[in-house]
């Protein structure tokens, strides 16, 4: 008895002496091995995709990653990712963060840790150039096109009463449904929707971006919850980024007035609780 006593006293106090050590601080662990692993788009234009000579990863968030991690005392390192595995890759610790034109939602809120918004982006309504002068009230209870299961699906619901979604697999699918008069205007991001309007300009099917946006959304870098000195880290280092002109070069070069984009920066760096926007579910 009294050795079965011992021996379960023993086994007690080694699982124990196991269990003690706890989860290591994430920024520590950043800071120890002197590196930022970015989780960044495979092949999104301009976000993050392979250039055609060096092959190596370039774009907005690559360079928002580069310039994040400096900021930080660190190096560099994006990691390319699926769209669908940006939220899993950040959860399960594969990556410190992901760069990678991340919107805010309630859904993803709940799962990992937003950053400050480094922009804001829009969903917006594409339409016909005759419908240019339109409100999204005259678009009550019309048929209007998205991706199949993205924000601009939701945002149909969201800004137009009883408007109707019909939704497709791709993105050329849903426009060209308003190419073919099946849906009153097709709902994507302004990045996506000037690339549109420019392709049409000059043709009969010439299209246009009501004025009125459908959505708000801030973009941030996704974290890993429970990570409050990490987080304040990056927050910090975004926060220099916007004071020190960084952000402000990275968006010029990629998305502003001199781009195919042509999108002059108004917003700054902000956390999301200054922000004046409606949350995706």
């Amino acid at each position: 008895m009294k050795l079965n006593l011992l021996l379960s006293g023993l086994l007690l106090s080694c699982t124990a002496g196991i269990a003690l050590p706890a989860h290591a601080d994430q920024l520590q662990e950043v800071n120890a091995r002197k590196e930022l692993i970015c989780g960044v788009y495979a092949d999104v234009v301009p976000f993050s995709y392979p250039d055609q000579k060096s092959r190596a990863l370039v774009g907005m968030d690559v360079d928002l990653c580069n310039a994040l991690a400096k900021e930080m005392g660190l190096k560099a390192t994006p990691k390319p990712l699926s769209v669908e595995a940006r939220i899993s890759e950040v959860k399960m610790g594969r990556v410190d963060l992901v760069i990678a034109n991340l919107a805010y939602t309630k859904t993803r809120g709940e799962q990992i840790e937003f950053s400050n918004a480094y922009y804001i982006t829009k969903e917006v309504l594409l339409v016909k150039k005759s419908d240019a002068a339109k409100t999204l009230a005259d678009f009550e209870g019309k048929r209007i096109s998205a991706t199949k299961g993205s924000t601009s699906e939701q945002s149909i619901h969201m800004s137009v009463k009883d408007g109707v979604p019909v939704t497709f697999q791709d993105t050329g699918s849903a426009y060209l449904a308003l190419q073919q008069n099946k849906v009153s205007g097709f709902v994507t991001n302004m990045m996506t929707a000037i690339q549109f309007v420019q392709q049409t300009k000059g043709t009969p099917d010439e299209l246009a971006i009501l004025r009125e946006p459908m959505a708000l959304e801030p973009i941030g870098a996704g974290m890993r919850k429970g990570e409050p000195a990490f987080t304040a880290a990056v927050n910090k280092a975004l926060m220099g980024l916007e004071a020190n002109g960084e952000f402000k070069k990275i968006w010029d070069k990629w998305l502003g007035p001199d781009t195919k984009y042509g999108i002059t920066r108004t917003e700054k760096i902000a956390p999301l609780s200054e922000l004046k926007f409606q949350a995706m579910p």
